[in-house]
């Protein structure tokens, strides 16, 4: 019989990091998902010192240390705090669950609504550990409506709205009531959470939304940014968001700023693409395609390993593969155009859905996927 993984509820953090296979799991949240280049190269050297040299680029646009010691985890957070990543209030740190359009500017709607929010964390309801913001104000229209987010501030058709997730339009806000709205939002949602119901999607779903928070249309869904040169710099993608801690400090070298983005690619603030083979530079290339969770022998709930088939697939695939080590699908919420799934050493294989549905196939060993017919 299946043992069923654990599904723990909450995200690690800095303060409550989670233990896998490899060590303790240390997430850190830099503001405006931005990191200066000092920060950026101390964060390395913490990596390199105390955890296994690989950084996690998640899908929230946050970094995951790895590999650390439950003896140096005091010794990390003092590190990470001497960087500015840390906030000294544990509570405000884990609240601090923004997900930021990766392209802003010094003082833009974006930048300027995410110092806002920021400042007001402390007024926020205590909310379930994995509710999260959006702030997407991007002129070219929003750029995160494919990434979580129980609330979000994004441009509407006739200007700013905040919307709940899993509703279709928004409430019209400016810039000096988003924040008061959203706070309004967080309460109307702490208000309503059950335990089978703990994220605005599935609240919004079983309670009706105040009328006047759904009538504003949201904008067009803007193209999602390529691999390659940007007016800021240069967009690099990650293989499956991990990071050689070695490598990145490498290509931070002349740059102003790392920034982080949603989708498994981070921005070289200033300087060109790297020639460096750690990452991935090429738009086309098929691995920005797949996303793979770090399976066997890293995550306790994996039966099997991931991340080398998902590499060996990837050529294979004209469509998004999805290599799930359980049926949790942590590496990607979204459906993929094939899924695979471990289960007790071999793999389930779904198409066109997520890791918790239900597949075709069962009990596929690798060798039999590199001849499936995807």
């Amino acid at each position: 019989m299946t043992t069923p993984p654990t599904v723990k509820g909450w995200c690690p953090g800095a303060y409550r990091p989670m233990l896998s296979a490899d060590g303790l799991v240390m997430r850190v949240r830099p503001r405006l998902a931005r990191l200066t280049p000092d920060q950026g190269a101390g964060l390395c050297d913490i990596a390199l010192r105390y955890g296994s040299g690989s950084i996690d680029l998640t899908n929230r646009a946050n970094l995951q240390i790895r590999g650390v010691a439950e003896a140096d985890h005091d010794t990390v957070l003092a590190g990470l705090g001497a960087l500015g990543l840390l906030d000294k209030d544990p509570r405000i740190e884990e609240r601090r669950n923004i997900l930021v359009a990766p392209f802003w500017t010094k003082g833009d709607l974006t930048a300027r609504l995410t110092r806002a929010l920021l400042d007001c964390l402390a007024d926020l309801p205590e909310l379930p550990a994995k509710v999260g913001f959006a702030v997407d104000c991007d002129p070219a229209g929003p750029q995160l409506a494919r990434c979580s987010a129980d609330i979000r501030i994004e441009q509407g058709q006739s200007g700013l709205i905040l919307r709940a997730d899993g509703a279709a339009c928004g409430r019209a806000v400016t810039v000096a009531t988003a924040i008061p709205a959203l706070i309004e939002m967080a309460v109307w949602l702490a208000d309503h959470v059950t335990p089978q119901a703990r994220r605005m999607a599935l609240v919004s779903a079983r309670d009706i939304l105040p009328e006047d928070w759904s009538n504003a249309p949201p904008r067009a869904t803007a193209a999602q940014a390529e691999i390659g040169l940007h007016p800021l710099g240069a967009l690099v993608g990650a293989p499956f968001g991990q990071i050689d801690a070695r490598a990145l400090k490498g290509v931070l070298k002349g740059a102003t700023g790392l920034r982080l983005t949603p989708w498994r690619t981070f921005l070289l603030e200033g300087v060109g693409l790297p020639d460096a083979t750690a990452f991935i530079t090429a738009p086309d290339d098929p691995l920005m395609r797949v996303d793979a969770c770090p399976g066997a022998p890293v995550c306790p709930s994996a039966s099997v390993e991931t991340r080398d088939l998902a590499r060996a697939l990837a050529p294979r695939m004209q469509g998004s593969l999805h290599v799930s080590g359980c049926s949790k699908g942590c590496a990607r919420a979204r459906p993929a155009d094939v899924t695979l799934i471990g289960r007790n050493g071999a793999f389930d294989l779904v198409r066109a859905g997520c890791a918790e549905d239900l597949p075709l196939t069962t009990g596929l060993h690798p060798d039999d996927l590199m001849t499936e017919g995807f």
